[in-house]
């Protein structure tokens, strides 16, 4: 560990998201618009010990590097234990 004393850290996350188009009509479509973070730390530690920890933090957090470097998706569907695809079948 870096034994680095942090007295007091405070954390705040902004996400905006926004949707679009008709459930009914399957025309809806959600997107993540942004993220912002603030984060407040309390130390008696040199900033470059502190700065490090967050360096430390932000590298090894797992949500916040698959926003920053968006990662391959894979989705599988099964209705009633067989594949299907959802995006090839449509309600009459």
């Amino acid at each position: 560990m870096m034994k680095t004393k942090i007295d007091k850290a405070k954390v705040f996350v902004t996400a905006r998201f926004k949707s679009e188009g008709s459930v009914l009509r399957e025309t809806v479509k959600a997107q993540g618009v942004g993220f912002e973070t603030r984060l407040e730390i309390q130390s008696a530690e040199p900033a470059e010990r502190v700065a490090a920890v967050v360096r430390n933090a932000e590298n090894g957090c797992y949500v916040l590097q698959s926003i920053l470097h968006p990662v391959p998706v894979v989705r599988q569907f099964a209705l009633n234990g067989k594949p299907f695809e959802p995006e090839t079948l449509r309600a009459k």
